[in-house]
Parts: structure tokens; sequence; C-alpha cells
């Protein structure tokens, strides 16, 4: 037990006698504050030499490291069988725990990846997102939907191939719209045989392969062919299908030799965060590029910003063969080799000097330093705008943490409020609160405000999650008094309310800004930054309590005969759907198609159409 009265000077002799005590093996070691808060993870091909370092020579230290080790209050390790086995534990701490001195990826997104189905006679090409168990072929990552729903529209346009969900391609019987604008080869309703259909398809994987040239190659043969044939109309298409994959190899295709799979990546340091550009290259085309924003932690060399990030990037994603860097990290050579075992087969980190590789990582660098004025732009603009709101509300520091709340509804039915959060850095999504009040006795808009805000308070009252410096409103005078009321009954302090409402006719730009115990509202000239800055924050809330609302209502709708049937859940209810296209189609099935089904059986089956067949009657 620490003895919170220890002087500094004993604190840190009875730190450096705790380090004296550790082995010199490879391991993991931590941090911790006087509070037991984690304050930095970090690893070690030998534990003992590296935790000394920080607490020998404090005047070779960076600011950053000479504050955190005068909070240190005690450490912790594990050792490691080998130095790779503590590069992925170290990434596995820092992200359960993101210790505050650590750099911190922020990004609990999957990637996007295009899936070509292979247990169908027409496969199916489309977006997935998901843990790639799903029969067929993945071609990715893509940096977001965005980009793999443009590779799809350009795809489509030269391979015509489906789309649409199985329960859909089962229960046509005309082709789609896609059929009638040549986007799809209508295999739903035969205008394809299978033949043919299997020869698009072995294209568009030759082509997400990378092996264009060899892809066009065989079709100029198809198409000189078809032309001596006299299949004059035949030959266009190919003709037309090669003129579109040339040109995607001219704006998509790199001069790189072979069919290439790298990363490239750059990193800019700002103030306080850092931006690590990433540019994805799979089979040589250029999948598109995402700015990645860090907590900077205690690292501020470019090279160890970089290393955190690739061990963290790729904790659960296979790596590239080839990952380029604007500066190789220390510990290059463990890296390599914990990102080869992850991959299964080797990875190499390289810093090109010449030739397309070069001018990639240029072109990451200029994109990551965009990236950070960009970041610091935005965030200076937020600084004015909260100081503003700091001076309109007389607090006595900008607000660094703001609450936007709105409900929904549609005719009292399927109500939800939801809770938008606003920081120093901008929008806090992981901090977003949704509330269902579907089976809430509140009669109104301003009784259902006072439910969602009894809860919301209630748990900080508890001492869950952080208090807010001030609650905006979507609403107007009711919705204020609404809020009062949650005040004076929870006994808040600290807390400035307000509410904002359009103005007459609902007209945006004449908003008013209504403050407790001022008689009338505060209208803000229509050109004033401040007034826009409130529009969009109560614009977020709006997009985000609409949208659970619609997810809500879509709940309801989608619910069927199907539920409530015993052994029938969410899994079965879904492949009943996808193999007979509707409820209707399930009651009109035999007994066998239905038992037929993985995961069915006869007395299920019969179990099934006797209850459908009860609802019908």
């Amino acid at each position: 037990m620490n003895d919170p009265c220890e002087s500094h000077e004993a604190r840190l002799q009875r730190l450096k006698r705790d380090v004296k005590q550790l082995p010199l093996k490879p391991g993991v070691y931590r941090f911790y504050d006087d509070a037991g808060q984690l304050l930095y993870v970090g690893k070690a091909k030998a534990l003992r030499k590296r935790v000394s370092s920080y607490f020998n020579h404090l005047a070779g230290h960076s600011p950053k490291t000479v504050v955190m080790v005068k909070q240190i209050m005690r450490l912790e390790f594990t050792t490691t069988a080998n130095e790779n086995d503590a590069l992925v534990l170290e990434a596995n701490l820092i992200k359960a725990h993101q210790p505050r001195y650590n750099v911190l990826l922020k990004d609990n997104k999957s990637y996007p990846y295009l899936h070509l189905t292979t247990d169908h006679a027409y496969p199916r090409l489309a977006l997935y997102r998901g843990d790639r168990k799903a029969r067929g072929r993945f071609f990715g990552p893509y940096p977001s939907a965005h980009a793999v729903r443009e590779t799809l529209n350009w795809l489509q346009k030269i391979f015509p191939v489906r789309q649409c969900e199985d329960s859909q391609f089962n229960h046509r019987s005309r082709p789609c719209l896609q059929y009638q604008i040549h986007r799809c080869g209508g295999p739903c309703c035969d205008r394809i045989d299978v033949t043919s259909y299997g020869a698009m398809v072995s294209q568009v994987t030759l082509f997400l392969e990378g092996k264009d040239k060899q892809l066009v190659n065989t079709l100029k043969e198809a198409m000189w062919q078809a032309a001596q044939a006299r299949d004059f109309e035949g030959a266009a298409r190919l003709r037309d299908r090669i003129a579109g994959i040339e040109h995607v190899q001219e704006r998509r295709r790199l001069n790189l030799s072979g069919e290439i799979d790298l990363d490239v990546m750059s990193v800019a340091v700002g103030l306080k965060k850092a931006v690590v550009q990433v540019f994805f290259i799979r089979a040589g085309i250029n999948l598109g590029n995402r700015a990645f924003f860090l907590e900077r932690g205690e690292e501020d060399d470019p090279s160890e910003i970089l290393q955190a990030f690739v061990s963290q990037f790729y904790l659960d994603k296979p790596p590239p063969p080839e990952i380029l860097l604007e500066h190789l990290p220390q510990q290059q050579e463990m890296l390599e080799e914990a990102l080869s075992a992850r991959l299964g087969k080797a990875v190499k980190l390289r810093q090109p000097q010449r030739g397309e590789r070069r001018r990639l990582l240029e072109m990451a660098v200029e994109n990551a330093q965009q990236a950070l004025k960009q970041y610091q732009s935005s965030r200076d603009h937020v600084r004015t705008q909260l100081e503003a709101l700091q001076e309109l509300f007389n607090l006595a520091e900008p607000p660094q943490r703001i609450e936007i709340y709105d409900n929904s509804h549609i005719q009292d039915q399927h109500a939800v409020g939801a809770m938008v959060v606003f920081g120093a850095d901008g929008f806090e999504k992981n901090q977003y609160r949704k509330f269902n009040l579907e089976a809430s006795s509140a009669p109104d808009d301003t009784a259902r405000m006072i439910e969602v805000l009894t809860r919301r308070f209630k748990r900080l009252k508890e001492g869950e999650g952080r208090w807010p410096d001030l609650v905006l409103l979507d609403g107007g005078i009711a919705q204020l008094n609404a809020a009062m009321k949650v005040v004076e009954e929870l006994q808040i302090d600290g807390v400035a309310f307000s509410a904002i409402a359009k103005g007459p006719q609902r007209h945006a730009g004449r908003e008013q800004l209504f403050l407790p115990d001022r008689p009338n509202p505060l209208i803000l000239p229509h050109d004033a930054p401040l007034l826009h800055f409130l529009q969009v924050v109560r614009d977020e809330s709006h997009r985000f309590v609409i949208g659970y609302h619609r997810t809500r209502r879509a709940k309801g709708q989608t619910s069927s005969r199907l539920d409530g049937i015993a052994g029938v859940g969410a899994q079965r209810k879904k492949a009943l759907i996808k193999q007979f296209g509707s409820v209707k189609g399930v009651r009109q099935a035999t007994l066998a198609e239905i038992a037929a089904l993985p995961g069915f059986s006869t007395e299920l089956a019969a179990t099934i159409l006797a209850t459908l067949d009860e609802h019908h009657a």
C-alpha cells in the first residue's frame, strides 16, 4: 500500500528499488498513478533496462515524460515468451484501457470489403462488413464504404454482375431496373446463361486480382474471334468492356510492377494530436486513403508514433506484405516479425527513396500535413465558438462538454429520445446516448424531456459518466421549463441550460434562444457565427434521434407471424425469408421443403406450418 504522504524523493527511491527486481526478459510494463489509473503501457526487450531508464537521468526526458514520471506511484509488469508476444500484448492493453500517455488509435470501425459469393450458380458482388467468415472471395480492405460503392459503380458498368440479395433473386418474375440500365445481366430471369455469367465473374476476379493486362489480352482475342464469326454485337460488347477496363487502368492503376498489395503511411505531428495518413493499395490499384487522428501520449518522435500506430492498426486486421513508412521504427525487426506472424507470410517495412513507391509516400506526406492543417483550423474555429458560449452564458470558462437533447415520435408512436455530445475536439460520437420512451407514460414532448433528463442526471448523480458544462434542448420555453423542474428536483448545480427553437414558421436563421430567468428569448443575428454553430449541433441531434426513431419504427414494421413460434429465432426466421421470400411463401411451402433447410427438422416444419395456418384462418 502506497503512503499518500510519501515525498517525491522517497517515492522515486522506492520505484527504483522495485525496478531492480524486474527480470531481464521481454515483456510489458504498466505505470499507475495514486488513484490507480493506468498512465502508460510499454513493451521492452529487457524489462529491467527499459523501465530503469524512466527513473535515471530525468533531465534527458521529454517534458511529457517528466510530468508522467512525477505521477507514477506503482508499476506492474508481465513477462512474455518473446518480443513479438510483448508487442501484441501491449497493443491489446492500449486498446482495452486507453492509457493517458500512450498514442491512442480510437478506431472502432470494421473495414468494408468487396465480397464475391461462391455458393450460388450466379455469384453476387456486394459490399461486406464483418468477420469475413462467409463463403466467397474478399477483396480489400477499402478505407470507407464510399470507396466500395464507387468501385462497385464502375465495375457494374464494365461487368454487369448482380448485387441483389438471394431472397430478391429467388422471387423475381421479371428483370429489375438494374437490367434495364445495363448494370446487371438479368440472371434472375434467365436473360444470361450460367456459362456466360460464370465467364464474366471470372473476368471480374481477374480484374480485382490485378491481372487486368492478362484480362485485356484475353478479351481482345475473344473480340476478334467474335468479329470473324460475324457476331458484331458480341464483339462490340467486348470492345466496350476493354475500353472500360483501360479507362480504369488510366485512372486508378499505379505504375507498380506486379500485382502489389501494400499500405502507405505518413505522420504529421501537431501540438496535441498526430495525424497518420494511410493509402490502401491492393493488386496495384489505389483503393483510396484515410486520415487517422491520434492522441499523442508520451511519444513525440514521428517514428515512435508510427510504430505505435502500426502495432494497434493491424491488431484485428491482416497487414499487407509491404508497408511503406515515412519514418522507420527503431524496433523494425520486432514489428516485422509480429506482423508476419499475423499475416502468415513475410511482411516488410520500407522507407523508399526513389521510384513510384517514393511518389506514393510523398503523396501520403502531403495529405497528412493537409489533414493536420484542416484539423487545427477546425479546432481554432471550435475554440472561438466555445469562448462565445462562455460569454453568452456567463460561464467561468469555455464549456468542454455540451450535451444536446431531442425527442422524436409519430403520433406518439415509437417515442424515443437522444443525447448528442460536443466537446473541444468536436462531436464525440462514442458518448452519444439513446432513450427508448415507447413504454413511457409521459403524455407529451415536455413530459418526455423530463423523463430523459431525469434518467440521465440520476446516473450522473450516482457517479456514472461525465457531467456537462452546458445543456442545449431542442424546443422552446416549454422544454426549458421542463428542464428546470429536473434541475430543482435533483438539485443540479454548475450546469447551464438553454433551449433553441426555430423562429416563426419554423424559419431557419431566425432561431430563438431561451435562457433561464430571462423573460424574452434571445435572437442572434442571422449571420452570427455562433448562431451557425448552434444550428449545426442542433441539426446533429435531429439527425441522430430521427435515425434512432426510424430504426425503432422499422423494427416494429418488420415483425411478422414467424415471431413467437417456438424454436424459430432470428437466424431461422432469416433463413426462412431468404429461402421463400416472405411469410406467404413460407406458408405455401411444403413440409419437406422447410425441413430440408439447415437447422430445421420435420417436427419444427410442422409447427411452423400449423402456426401460420392458424393465423391465416
